[in-house]
């Protein structure tokens, strides 16, 4: 994918849908707009720290936690949450049901990040580390992969993006269960 045809193009990572709205070749490089879909209970991505960029994310459907430095944000339907560069944060899904967000970051440019990660992770093996790295050296980008672990268990979040467990789904609900549940319990 090249940057001047990311308008309305995608670019997914495992847990995490990136839907190009506005590319920054649009803007003149002053921002860009993607839309984001975070999977139910999913990292989306852990600590890091922009140096060029400011994000800021509104929230159209479902929750989006964050934590922007010290803070711990629950951001619901209608909230703008300001990821400023410099600060490191990181933010999730916390709920059972997918997270839709407006990104806007700005300056533009960022965007490119997720065309060239996504084909590396898009592997059924272990990703390119070092293509990775290079990658996040290219926009200016630190990433804490030791924050991941304790982000998961910190705020129940799921590590497997690509499989679904119906063991972990709480019992149907239907009509013919609940006359049961009712007799039974």
């Amino acid at each position: 994918m090249t940057p001047s045809t990311l308008a309305d193009q995608r670019a997914d990572l495992p847990g995490l849908q990136n839907r190009f709205l506005i590319p920054s070749e649009q803007t003149d490089g002053r921002f860009a707009i993607i839309e984001h879909t975070i999977a139910p209970k999913t990292l989306a991505a852990p600590l890091h720290t922009h140096r060029n960029e400011d994000e800021y994310s509104y929230v159209l459907r479902g929750r989006m936690g964050a934590i922007i430095g010290d803070t711990v944000i629950d951001a619901q339907p209608g909230h703008l949450v300001v990821k400023p560069r410099g600060i490191p944060h990181a933010f999730w899904n916390p709920s059972d049901q997918p997270t839709v967000v407006l990104e806007t970051i700005s300056p533009g440019g960022f965007e490119h990040y997720f065309a060239e990660l996504a084909p590396l992770l898009a592997t059924d093996g272990d990703p390119d580390v070092e293509a990775m790295i290079t990658i996040q050296a290219r926009y200016a980008l630190t990433m804490d992969f030791n924050s991941i672990a304790d982000l998961i268990e910190r705020f129940d979040l799921r590590t497997n993006h690509s499989q679904h467990d119906p063991s972990s789904d709480p019992p149907a609900t239907t009509p013919e269960s609940r006359r049961h549940q009712s007799r039974h319990g």
